[in-house]
């Protein structure tokens, strides 16, 4: 009732957007621009005095995390708002990335921050062909159409091409996260590797500004009145059925070997 008295200031908000998952391409279970849009939207309506973003993504497509660190971004200077990113588990690579959006990170004591490359992971499968007596036919039109195909032997070309890809990602990468932490970063060489830390390191070598939680940090900042509002994406209320459902589970596989790689 308070909030519609005139004159009489409300107490203040914070609006807490979780983001949880890998990142892929939309249309899949894993978090996207597309998936996480409507909740970060809804978060910065009506003028909260925060917005906190809960993260705990070990990373995954750098478009689509580039995508949500700029809708973020977008959000957040044109309503005059700021933004906090409280890391969980792991904010590694494209987690990382959108973490770095946020204009504070504060990181759990067992956080894992970093993981500031880009990786490319595929297998080989033309041996097995071979020996099942089974030819591998492909025709293209443009020699670089066809790269690093799995049934395939692979090529030096192919290769050299794809590091370049991923060398110029990573620069992007690196861009990215000096332009959003400047001066906090720590002159480290290991910084940009991939390499990652935990906790109070993130912070030593400033990748995070310190270590808490969500709660607690708030009511230090906005006082013991402050009010907490969340928003999370809605579930569907019918389980998938068939090839969704399939899909679905690969998804959630491919999801646990992404943390995995954290130990996770």
């Amino acid at each position: 009732m308070k909030r519609w008295i005139p004159f009489l200031k409300n107490d203040p908000q914070v609006n807490v957007v979780r983001l949880q998952g890998a990142i892929g391409a939309p249309g899949r279970s894993s978090m996207s621009d597309r998936s996480v849009a409507p909740m970060l939207e809804r978060a910065f309506r009506g003028k909260p005095d925060a917005v906190a973003l809960e993260i705990n993504s070990p990373g995954g497509s750098p478009v689509q995390s580039s995508l949500i660190g700029a809708r973020i971004r977008r959000l957040a200077e044109e309503k005059d708002i700021p933004v906090v990113a409280f890391t969980e588990d792991v904010a590694a690579s494209g987690g990382y990335w959108i973490a770095s959006a946020a204009d504070e990170i504060i990181a759990d004591p067992s956080s894992i921050l970093g993981s500031i490359g880009v990786i490319s992971a595929g297998f080989g499968a033309h041996v097995f062909l071979q020996r099942q007596g089974i030819e591998r036919r492909v025709y293209t039109a443009g020699k670089s159409k066809s790269m690093l195909d799995p049934f395939r032997p692979e090529s030096e070309e192919d290769v050299a091409r794809l590091h370049r890809l991923l060398g110029q990602l990573h620069e992007t990468f690196i861009g990215h996260v000096k332009s959003r932490r400047g001066a906090k970063l720590a002159e480290n060489d290991e910084l940009f590797t991939g390499e990652v830390w935990i906790g109070q390191s993130a912070v030593d070598v400033g990748l995070a500004d310190g270590v808490g939680h969500l709660v607690p940090y708030m009511k230090d900042r906005f006082g013991d009145k402050v009010r907490f509002k969340r928003f999370e994406a809605k579930k569907p209320l019918l389980p998938r059925l068939g090839v969704q459902a399939m899909q679905g589970a690969l998804a959630e596989v491919e999801e646990r070997a992404e943390f995995a790689r954290f130990g996770l």
